[in-house]
């Protein structure tokens, strides 16, 4: 039987992130608002709604996305990340690095 890696955030080496059930209740109910938004887009656009509007609320809806990525990326750099670089696992700065390209598309 093969033994697993460290549990991480499931890019890489890694294969998943046990999260607390704070963290992971915390990270659902961001999500949970965010498709509550985008709802409320495809409602608007189904109801012929006014472009600026649906421009704003589209904006309203990525900017709520950007801050969910940020909190997951900032509780990946403090957990998982650091906690390979103490273990020595270096590859794991590559790995951010090549997320963080990602990211900033």
């Amino acid at each position: 039987m093969a033994t697993q890696k460290k549990a991480c955030c499931g890019t890489g080496v890694h294969d998943h992130k046990e999260r607390t059930p704070e963290q992971k209740k915390a990270l659902m109910n961001r999500l949970n608002r965010i498709e509550g938004q985008i709802r409320g887009i495809r409602k608007m656009v189904e109801e012929d709604a006014y472009c600026p509007d649906i421009l704003i609320q589209a904006s309203a809806a990525n900017s709520a996305m950007n801050s969910f990525s940020k909190e997951l990326l900032a509780a990946h750099v403090r957990g998982c990340v650091a906690d390979d670089i103490r273990e020595g696992n270096d590859e794991t700065i590559d790995e951010l690095v090549t997320v963080l390209r990602k990211l900033m598309k």
